[in-house]
Parts: C-alpha cells; sequence; structure tokens
C-alpha cells in the first residue's frame, strides 16, 4: 500500500537539524521532499566523518530527499522557488524570522499564488515579539528555557556544561511535524493552507515535564518527591562492572517496598525510620546504600533486570549507541538502517521508529549531492527546457556539487 503522504510534496529551504528532521519524517511517511539549498550547501555537508563527499551527518537528516541548489539572492532564483512553492503542499523553512519576507517569499505572497500552500517556520523565540531576531541554537535555546539549569541541578553540582545532544532542534522538529500533518488534516475540510509558526523556546517549555514543578506558588509539604524525582534513581554496578539505571525512585510509597523485595530485605519495609516518604528521604543515603551493595553481588545486569522485575522495576543497561544498535531487539526492530554512501559501500543511519500495518515507512533512498536533482525537478514540475536549464546553470541561478566517482 502506499505510504500514509504518498502524494504530498514538501519544499524544503531548512538546514543543519531542526528543519531537516522535520522534514526528513515527512519523506519517511512517504511525502517527496524537495530540498533546497544555497550555493554553499547545508553546512551539514562540510562536517565529518565523510565518504565520497557525503557526510554522515548530512545522510541521517536528508536520504531519501531530492536535492536541488537555487541562489535565492538572485531575482531569478527567487522567481524559481515561488513557482515551485505553486507546485507544492507545504514549506518548511528555519530562516529567522524576516528573511522569507525580505526575499518576497513570506507566506502571505506565496499563499497569495497557493492558497493550499502550508508554510511552517521553524525558529528560535517566534516569528514576532521582543526575541524574535535573536540568533537561536539549540545549545542557548536550552540555556534560556531552564534545561542546561535544571540538568546541571539534578547532578547535584555547578557544572552547568552544554548537553552533547541538540535537544531543541529534534524537540521542535517532532511539534512541528505534528503541526503539519495536522494542518494537511485542517485542508482536507477547508480546502485552504495554514501558516505555521513553530518556536524552539516554547517547545522546550512544552516537553519539560517538570515544569510544572518550576512554576509552583504554593506551599509544598517537606520531605516529598517532587515530580516523580527522575534524577535520583539509582544507577548502580554489577560485579562484571557493566552499570544498569533503575526506574523507580528508592522513597516513593510502594516503590520503596519493591526495591527491597527485590535485594531480599523485604523485613526493612517494615521499620519505622522506612515507614513513610518523610522518614525513608531523611535515610535516602542509607538505602542507595543497600540497593548498591546489593548490586555489586549480582552476577551481571541481566541478572538485576530479572530480580527487578519481579517486583514491578524496570531496568535499562547502560549502552552505547554501538551496543544497543548491535542487539537482536535493533535487528529485529530494524531500527538501524544502511543507506548508500555514493560508493561502493554504506553508511548506516537510525530508521524512522513507526510501524504501519499496511504501509513502508522505513527510510527510503540515498543522501544526494547537492543540486543534483536540479534538472528533473525544474524540468518535471516547471517545464523548463534544457536551453533554459544551461542558461540558468551558466549565470549561476542554480548550481550544483556532483564529484567525479
Amino acid at each position: 500500500m502506499a505510504a500514509p503522504l504518498t502524494g504530498i510534496r514538501v519544499l524544503d529551504l531548512t538546514r543543519v537539524l531542526a528543519g531537516p528532521h522535520c522534514t526528513r519524517m515527512l519523506c519517511d511517511m512517504g511525502a517527496e521532499v524537495i530540498k533546497v539549498e544555497p550555493p554553499e550547501g547545508d553546512i551539514t555537508r562540510a562536517t565529518s566523518p565523510r565518504i565520497n563527499s557525503i557526510a554522515s551527518y548530512f545522510a541521517q537528516q536528508n536520504a531519501g530527499k531530492r536535492c536541488i541548489s537555487i541562489d535565492l539572492g538572485r531575482p531569478e532564483g527567487r522567481d524559481l522557488l515561488a513557482q515551485l512553492a505553486g507546485h507544492c503542499d507545504v514549506l518548511v523553512e528555519n530562516f529567522r524570522p524576516g528573511v522569507m519576507e525580505r526575499l518576497g517569499l513570506g507566506a502571505d505572497v506565496l499563499r497569495t499564488r497557493n492558497p493550499r500552500l502550508i508554510v511552517a517556520s521553524i525558529s528560535g523565540y517566534g516569528q514576532d515579539g521582543p526575541w524574535a531576531q535573536r540568533r537561536a541554537y539549540a545549545s542557548v535555546v536550552q540555556a534560556e528555557t531552564g534545561i542546561t539549569h535544571s540538568q546541571g541541578a539534578g547532578r547535584g553540582t555547578d557544572d552547568y556544561s552544554n548537553d552533547r545532544h541538540s535537544h531543541a532542534d529534534v524537540y521542535t522538529a517532532l511539534e512541528c511535524a505534528s503541526a503539519v500533518l495536522a494542518a494537511l488534516y485542517q485542508r482536507e475540510r477547508t480546502g485552504v493552507g495554514e501558516r505555521v509558526d513553530v518556536s524552539m523556546a516554547q517547545t522546550m517549555l512544552y516537553v519539560n515535564e517538570h515544569a510544572h514543578d518550576a512554576l509552583w506558588d504554593h506551599e509544598v509539604a517537606p520531605f516529598t518527591v517532587r515530580s516523580f524525582g527522575t534524577h535520583e534513581f539509582p544507577v548502580v554496578a554489577a560485579a562484571n562492572g557493566e552499570r544498569v539505571v533503575i526506574s523507580g525512585h528508592p522513597a516513593e510509597n510502594t516503590t520503596f517496598d519493591y526495591y527491597m523485595r527485590s535485594i531480599g530485605r523485604p523485613e526493612l519495609c517494615g521499620e519505622p525510620r522506612f515507614a513513610t516518604v518523610h522518614t525513608r528521604l531523611e535515610h535516602i543515603d542509607e538505602i542507595q546504600r543497600l540497593i548498591h551493595e546489593w548490586a555489586r553481588t549480582m552476577a551481571d545486569p541481566e541478572a538485576i533486570e530479572a530480580a527487578m522485575a519481579a517486583n514491578n522495576l524496570a531496568v535499562g543497561r547502560l549502552r552505547t549507541v554501538r551496543d544497543v544498535c548491535a542487539t537482536d531487539w535493533a535487528d529485529d526492530r530494524a531500527a538501524v538502517v544502511p543507506v548508500s554512501d555514493r560508493g561502493e559501500g554504506a553508511i548506516r543511519v537510525p530508521n524512522s521508529p513507526w510501524r504501519f500495518a499496511g504501509s513502508d515507512v522505513s527510510l527510503h533512498g540515498e543522501p544526494r549531492f547537492r543540486g543534483e536533482d536540479n534538472r528533473v525537478v525544474l524540468t518535471e514540475l516547471l517545464g523548463l527546457d534544457d536551453g533554459t536549464l544551461d542558461r540558468l546553470e551558466a549565470d549561476g541561478v542554480i548550481t550544483s556539487r556532483v564529484p567525479r566517482r
């Protein structure tokens, strides 16, 4: 069966991560995605590791898309883009607010020509407001929205270092893709497109499950486990040195009993010093010591998981990405798939996480070189002939970089 978004065409003016991950989702769901790059290309093309002029970072976010390269600094380039938008269902961009309008390609202009077009814009702080023109990258937004502070405080130190992972980019990609899908559904009822404005900063508040606690203005009973206290879940080592995370706060009601039964100390459940959350938090260091000492007597993570699972506690081994991708689970789920390295080999990247019973929504296609699809896209959609394409290329309006083998 056809994939869910078969027949939907997306014009992708995004670069780096938030936008490209959003459009990769749409691509995996079956949409035809046309990635439009400037003459210098998406900056992730220059990252490492790389092979055959294909960067693995670029491949992970852009495999399966058609790649064209247009100089939007040229009037003819802007005209080509506007014409292409007239043949598309969705346009996604993550320029700084106002850039599209200055180019004469704002949502109002494009939707006047194509009323069914959905224009989705990703930015740091939104398309308007006092922070709209601030430069915004994931690390900056995570600092501004309390994530970096929360992570440092959770470690109990003043180490407010940057997280290696660009959560603000990826979470915003998910929210933008969700909004685009909702807008497509809305268009089925109304017949007209939509303007979607997605802010990275608002996204990081929206996905922060502890924001409610940070915003709480009332008294809180002392010695309570606030908002599940996930940063205090035990991380323990087995006898073989491998570590696991156990899900559940040891001081919580019922959860404490699960822990004590798991480590073979059920008699402690009745002791006065462990009778309430209050008293357990007073003795939390001792409880943690008991759990850690017990873990060191267990042969391996499997033994710890078996004991904990018998009492309703989940356990996860501390793995690297390479570790988990080598498991039978990853193999069964096809969690990692090879994409062509445009030579004789392949690059391994994560597959899409969804499974549809009636259609294939996994990663398809290969990473394309900058401007590799200029001619086929502009011929198919705009009907340009070879002479016109030759002139546009000679004038630098369209460019490409397709390396020789």
